[in-house]
């Protein structure tokens, strides 16, 4: 299948990535019950000094769940938006999901996808908004914190979004921080391409991913099925680039999404069939 595109309003930058070398560190977290998910967050990585970080979440459960669903736009403003705001009843169960976390003027703030089981026990999968969900029960997260570089959230022109994009910012390396680089990919190209070109354009020869928060233009997966509407909300559920028997390298990357219909869907990508949508964040760790 042909990659999918998706016309934006604004210019195409000729840089199809932005990018930031830094380091990373590994902390487990707790998420306390009776805070928002941004407040719990902020909390627990204010206490390891990190501005920034990429996160894994698993178990627990909302009180107070608000979301939103990918959707068509109605405005030539955007190529694609949200749809209005999602508040379902009751206790709301946390399967899992991914985080960007950053910087949003001057003050801490967040991107999750993640999925879900609803207090009468209908799936769900999308965009949390994380200053309005409120913990019911602690939620761990695996976190990636980011040394030497950050994710502010800024202008897009090409998109008409402000969105998470990765900045260099001097600090003195922790004597036990491992090397990273931070990464945000831009509208239309295929995502397991792009990981495997900007690995090889810095000699990496084999990498993961940890975590990644982005959107596609649908989804082609590894079994030949085919998610054919176009607007989707994705994260990544592990990822990996390594060279494959002939020395290539090769991109692995297993995600969950929904998509604007509602359809959840999960697997591994087929390369070179999985454009980006609006925006992909993601941190990469080499291994040595």
């Amino acid at each position: 299948m042909n990659l999918r595109f998706v016309e934006h309003p604004g210019a195409v930058p000729e840089a199809r990535a932005t990018r930031a070398d830094g380091w990373l560190e590994t902390a487990r977290l707790e998420l306390e019950p009776g805070l928002t998910l941004l407040d719990a967050l902020a909390l627990g990585l204010e206490k390891h000094n990190a501005r920034s970080a990429t996160l894994s979440l698993q178990g627990g459960a909302f009180g107070k769940l608000a979301y939103v669903m990918p959707a068509t736009s109605s405005s030539p403003d955007h190529a694609v938006y949200f749809s209005g705001r999602y508040d379902p009843p009751g206790t709301v169960r946390l399967h899992e999901g991914c985080v960007t976390y950053g910087i949003r003027d001057d003050g801490p703030w967040l991107h999750c996808h993640a999925s879900w089981t609803t207090a009468d026990g209908k799936p769900g999968c999308g965009h949390i908004l994380p200053n309005e969900s409120l913990i019911a029960e602690a939620i761990q997260a695996d976190a990636w914190l980011m040394r030497g570089v950050e994710f502010k959230v800024t202008p897009d022109t090409e998109t008409n979004f402000s969105l998470f994009q990765p900045f260099s910012r001097p600090v003195v390396r922790p004597p036990d921080a491992r090397p990273a680089f931070a990464l945000r990919l831009a509208p239309n190209q295929d995502l397991c391409a792009a990981l495997e070109a900007e690995c090889e354009s810095r000699g990496i020869r084999e990498a993961v991913l940890c975590a990644g928060v982005g959107s596609l233009v649908g989804a082609v997966f590894d079994d030949g099925r085919v998610v054919e509407p176009h607007i989707t909300e994705v994260y990544i559920r592990h990822g990996r680039i390594a060279e494959d028997e002939d020395g290539r390298l090769k991109a692995e990357i297993d995600i969950r999404m929904v998509d604007h219909t509602g359809q959840i869907s999960e697997g591994r990508l087929r390369r070179g069939s999985n454009a980006v949508l609006v925006t992909f964040e993601l941190l990469i760790e080499p291994v040595a």
